[in-house]
Parts: C-alpha cells; sequence; structure tokens
C-alpha cells in the first residue's frame, strides 16, 4: 500500500485491474485504492509477472502492507507471504467496469452495479448511471466523506504547524511584459490550445528552482534531502470539498504549453477520481494560486515533507515606478513559505528574485 501524502495511515483496495500470471511493465496501472481524499490509479514500479494477491478488494491495510507480489521474468516462484485476513464483503466473481468514482458513488447510495448498464466507453459504468439507478437522496454529499476528506487535511496541517520552523517572504511582480508575452504566444493558437497565466506561473517557480534547488526538496530523518526531478504540486480544490496536491512531474523539463495541458489534464482527472499513486506522492513543492477567488495574498502552510510553498494572489493593476517615471502596471504577489531547517531566508530572498527575472524574461521559458 503506497503512501500518497504525509496525512494517509492506511487505503482500502477497491480493484485489481490485472490477474494472477499477468505480465506488467513498470508505470502500469495495477489496482485502485480509496484514501480518505479520493480513488487513486496505482501504478507498478517494477515489471514481472503478477504472481500472487496478498490483499483482496475491500479490505482496508495501513500503508506499507504488500499487496501482491510480482516475479522478475525467469526467477522462480517465491514462498508466499502470509495472506491477510478476507474482507467481510464478497468478492465479485466476475470484474465489473466502472470508473472508480461511480464506484465510490455507487458505495454510498447503495446501488448494485451488477444491475446497472454503462453507457461510458466500452460500456464502462460512469457517474451518471449510478445516479440514475439509485432513488432520489439529498443533494448534499454524505457527511463522512467531508469528514474523511478534513480529516486527511487537518492531520497534515497539524503536522506541518508542529513539526516545520516556517517563515514567510513576499515580492511583488511586475506582469507587463509577461502577459504582453502571453498575449502574443496565445494568438497564433485557437482557443482550445490557449496557456492560461496560472500555467506561466508553474513553469517559472519550476525555472526558479533550478537556481535555488534547495527549496526543491524534501526533509526526511531530520536532514533536508534535495531531489532531482523537479514536480510542481498543483493545489486543487475539490467540488466536493477538500484539497489535494497533484504534481506535474519534470515541470522544469516542460514548455509552456505542455506546462498547460498538464495542467488541464490534472484538473480534469483529479475532479473525476483519475489521478495516479506516482502524481499524489512525487510533488517537490507546492504552489497555491487563489488569484481566481480574487485574494491578494496567499500565506500558505508547508505540506510535509516538502521544504516550501509558493502562493500567488490575483493580477491587479497599481501605480508601479521605474526609471523615475510613474505608471500603471498588472502586479501579482508572490510569496514563499520555507522550512527554516532547509533554507534561511537569504536563499529564499534569491528565489523570489529568480522568479521575479524568469517572468521579466517569458520568451526564455
Amino acid at each position: 500500500m503506497p503512501s500518497l501524502g504525509a496525512d494517509m495511515q492506511a487505503g482500502k483496495l477497491v480493484e485489481w485491474l490485472v490477474k494472477v500470471g499477468d505480465r506488467v511493465n513498470r508505470g502500469d496501472t495495477i489496482a485502485v485504492v480509496e484514501t480518505d481524499k479520493s480513488n487513486v490509479d496505482i501504478e507498478v514500479f517494477q515489471s514481472g509477472i503478477v504472481e500472487q494477491f496478498i490483499v483482496q478488494p475491500g479490505a482496508k491495510v495501513p500503508v506499507g502492507t504488500v499487496l501482491a507480489t510480482i516475479r522478475a521474468e525467469g526467477e522462480t516462484a517465491a514462498a508466499a507471504p502470509p495472506t491477510a485476513p478476507a474482507p467481510a464483503v464478497p468478492t465479485p466473481a466476475a470484474r465489473i467496469n466502472a470508473s472508480p468514482m461511480a464506484r465510490k458513488l455507487a458505495r454510498e447510495l447503495g446501488v448494485d452495479l451488477g444491475g446497472v448498464k454503462g453507457t461510458g466507453p466500452h460500456g464502462v459504468i460512469q457517474r451518471a448511471d449510478v445516479e440514475g439507478a439509485a432513488a432520489p437522496v439529498p443533494a448534499a454529499p454524505p457527511v463522512e466523506a467531508l469528514t474523511g476528506m478534513r480529516r486527511a487535511i487537518a492531520a497534515a496541517m497539524a503536522r506541518s504547524n508542529r513539526e516545520i520552523p516556517h517563515y514567510y517572504l513576499g515580492t511583488r511582480i511586475d506582469m507587463h511584459a509577461a502577459l504582453r508575452w502571453l498575449e502574443q504566444f496565445n494568438a497564433r493558437r485557437p482557443v482550445k490550445d490557449r496557456v492560461l497565466v496560472a500555467a506561466l506561473l508553474l513553469k517559472a517557480v519550476a525555472r526558479a528552482l533550478t537556481e535555488v534547488p534547495e527549496l526543491n526538496a524534501y526533509w526526511v530523518d531530520d536532514r533536508p534531502q534535495p531531489q532531482e526531478r523537479i514536480n510542481v504540486g498543483v493545489a486543487l480544490s475539490l467540488r466536493q470539498g477538500g484539497l489535494i496536491i497533484p504534481a506535474i512531474h519534470d515541470t522544469d523539463a516542460k514548455s509552456v504549453e505542455e506546462t498547460m495541458q498538464a495542467m488541464s489534464d490534472l484538473i480534469t482527472r483529479a475532479r473525476s477520481g483519475r489521478l495516479k499513486s506516482s502524481e499524489l506522492a512525487d510533488s517537490t513543492i507546492t504552489v497555491s494560486n487563489l488569484g481566481d477567488l480574487g485574494v491578494e495574498t496567499v500565506y500558505g502552510v508547508i505540506y510535509p515533507p516538502q521544504v516550501a510553498l509558493v502562493g500567488f494572489g490575483k493580477i491587479i493593476e497599481q501605480p508601479w515606478a521605474e526609471d523615475g517615471m510613474v505608471g500603471i502596471r498588472p502586479v501579482i504577489a508572490a510569496t514563499l513559505a520555507a522550512d527554516h531547517r532547509a533554507t534561511d531566508g537569504h536563499r529564499g530572498g534569491q528565489f523570489l528574485s529568480a522568479l521575479n527575472q524568469t517572468l521579466q524574461e517569458p520568451d526564455k521559458l
């Protein structure tokens, strides 16, 4: 059972997507796990043959529990680990082709998926199919789902405030050059392919981290552990309530357009319950952008084991003095919350300076 965040203590195996004897390759999705925040597609990190399932669907087990064994091709079969107790719920004889969101809703509404006809691609049962098969229910989401989500967030934030000595820095950044460049960039593209300012900011954060890599790190075993890959986590608010932080892998290596595509894809899958385990576990820094809500300044709380969070507010037209002249410029407030065990204010200030310089030269992104 993988750890999908500092707040995760256990997970419930919803479904195996492979069978004993199947060959799997690194990166394949092999199972669906339910956490307090959402259902997650679990990827395999070793190629080989599925040898045995140790945990069956319906069982909730702690992080670190062996779920299955995979034998590398050419190896002899190993002795099977002790089998975990069978779940109280019966395991269906045949796999039902339904999305994780549809399965979760079916459990909440008491709908038997065996009698539901799927209208999705290849007959996949979708949320709307379950809603159509269910008796009328109140519009409000179940209290249990909200409680689980809030409990997970509370645990992570309590740990952050208890263990991490935060320091905060802030600056204002003139967005005139960045917005002008973005307007010209989007003019050459169809509306559906245009890049939002949010994607440009994510890319700028990744670029600034290459100059101050100490902020792209985890704090583990009482010491900072710099990460080679820059996987910027995007703080996303879910429609049903709660917050998750999936990662855009290798953000520094992506173009602005690729960053936009990755961000859009993450948002779509996060809100439909189709995130991958690596996306929830791999963030090396978090970006929280609340500008669309009218927030001017963001003071974030670091998500452990990360050592930094970058916040962006709303772009506001403000008086701006430059070269002895005063004019009106679009300005954004950028903040940094950082772990004082891993860095100090000097390096944090250098990061914000690098971020500002990057946004003054958007053509280099």
